[in-house]
């Protein structure tokens, strides 16, 4: 961003050009979220609220396509995914670490331990 422009609120990062989603650095709700990273910043429109930490589509994902971060496939979805939509574990498969396949997608939670 050219230092002589103001900052616009929600804000993410892309680390890698062939990244397909960003990270929030806040939480969000919908509306415009300024993307910065390896090329000139971008604005997408959230499409529903995501917290910080979280990823969001950059890009229109099918059934099946590759979840990349930091330029390495992190997982595929399991749905079709709009841009500015939340990438969790309600629609996508993590190829990184196999057990959080297996957590609730909203606590995050493990399905495989009783909780007392």
């Amino acid at each position: 961003m050219k230092s002589d422009q103001t900052s616009p609120g929600k804000r993410a990062i892309r680390v890698n050009i062939a990244d397909n989603v960003a990270t929030l650095l806040e939480d969000v709700d919908c509306g415009p979220v300024t993307i910065y990273g390896p090329e000139q910043y971008q604005e997408i429109q959230a499409g529903e609220p995501i917290r910080h930490g979280h990823k969001m589509a950059l890009t229109e994902l099918s059934c099946g396509a590759p979840i990349v971060k930091h330029g390495v496939q992190i997982g595929i979805s399991t749905s079709s995914i709009k841009p500015g939509e939340w990438v969790h574990l309600h629609n996508c498969r993590s190829l990184v670490d196999r057990r959080s396949n297996n957590l609730d997608s909203n606590t995050g939670a493990a399905n495989d331990t009783p909780y007392a």
